[in-house]
């Protein structure tokens, strides 16, 4: 009986810390989507830079957590309003708030980061235009794409045609004529693709 009245102890103090985790969460996103509308009325923004600075907001809360809402809403405005191609002066949206200079390029340069990183292609984005190019069955492309994620670690840093090259020839059984094929497909030469295939763990 007392195990239990100890697990619901434990229980009551985890719902109550995740329950004042998300409502933290939620005033926070409130504040700053307050201090975004403001901003936005003042300087005469569309609303659909509104719209796209809380979209940025919601996506890399983590981001942007740790800075004053004045700071965060005027950087997500203004890496919006870029976005949208209709770039605004830094100075206009500062004449609207009491934000920092300093500390909004720090958040903006960090949100700039984060979208480039998220929509970087992954190696195995580069698979499936080789295998467009090349045509090679479902099968081997499987195969090829389970080789990369077990090498992951090997092949950080290294070029993705040339990992994604080697991955496909070593699932077709390192056949000869693919293996021309493959190099001309990802612009490299089968030298480097065997270089590669060494590398990976089959």
């Amino acid at each position: 009986m007392a195990v239990k009245q100890e697990h619901s102890v434990q229980w009551r103090r985890l719902a109550k810390f995740h329950r004042e985790t998300l409502h933290g969460r939620e005033r926070r996103l409130a504040k700053i989507g307050s201090e975004i509308r403001r901003v936005k009325e003042c300087v005469g923004l569309p609303q659909s830079v509104v719209e796209e600075a809380e979209s940025l907001v919601k996506r890399y809360f983590e981001v942007v957590a740790g800075f004053p809402p004045e700071v965060v809403a005027v950087a997500v405005l203004w890496t919006a309003a870029k976005a949208a191609g209709a770039p605004r002066p830094l100075e206009d949206f500062l004449k609207c708030s009491r934000a920092e200079e300093r500390r909004v390029r720090r958040v903006a340069w960090r949100l700039k980061e984060v979208v480039r990183q998220s929509k970087r292609p992954s190696v195995e984005d580069y698979v499936g235009t080789l295998v467009a190019r090349v045509n090679l069955p479902a099968p081997i492309v499987k195969a090829a794409v389970e080789l990369l994620e077990r090498n992951r670690r090997v092949l950080a840093g290294k070029n993705p045609w040339v990992s994604a090259a080697a991955a496909l020839w070593l699932a077709s059984f390192r056949k000869l004529g693919l293996l021309k094929a493959l190099a001309e497909a990802a612009g490299t030469t089968p030298a480097s693709i065997r270089n590669a295939a060494k590398r990976m763990r089959v």
